[in-house]
């Protein structure tokens, strides 16, 4: 919804015209009260000095584009993915808790020996949840180093 004031507005107490009948002197009084109140509003929450409306800024969205905020709408509505671990005979651990480390942002070494152990023991461990884009580019990685890796949808939801 746009609004706007057009023309200039009377700070005065008095109206600009002289109404020529009684019944218009109460309407426009109304009318100039309303807006000069608003006008005062608007300069004193300027400051000091000032006094002028700024033009309102309006943004439009071109058709075919994506605002910022669908943008982020569809990147949370996303289905999760998994990236998994699998277990190989070539690598040694320390390696893998290097690449862990090294590919997945955030990763401590903690949760990376905990993941290594995991897949070492079990055959497989979950190393993060996160976009399938995401996803793919974390696996491509491991998988660029060495490690075996695959990905998933992530099935317990969010």
């Amino acid at each position: 919804m746009e609004t706007a004031i057009c023309g200039r507005v009377s700070i005065s107490p008095n109206p600009p015209f002289p109404p020529s009948k009684s019944g218009e002197r109460h309407l426009l009084n109304r009318k100039c009260l309303y807006r000069s109140s608003l006008a005062n509003m608007s300069a004193s929450a300027i400051g000091k000095g000032g006094g002028l409306l700024e033009r309102p800024t309006i943004e439009t969205t071109t058709p075919g584009r994506e605002s910022e905020f669908d943008v982020r709408k569809s990147r949370k509505m996303a289905p999760p993915y998994r990236v998994l671990l699998h277990n190989d005979n070539f690598n040694k651990r320390e390696y893998v808790v290097q690449v862990l480390m090294k590919v997945i942002p955030g990763m401590t070494l903690d949760n990376a020996v905990n993941i290594m152990q995991e897949a070492h023991y079990n055959g497989l461990s979950v190393v993060i949840v996160c976009t399938q884009a995401d996803a793919e580019e974390h696996c491509m990685q491991l998988r660029g180093n060495g490690l075996l890796s695959s990905i998933e949808p992530d099935g317990s939801g969010c």
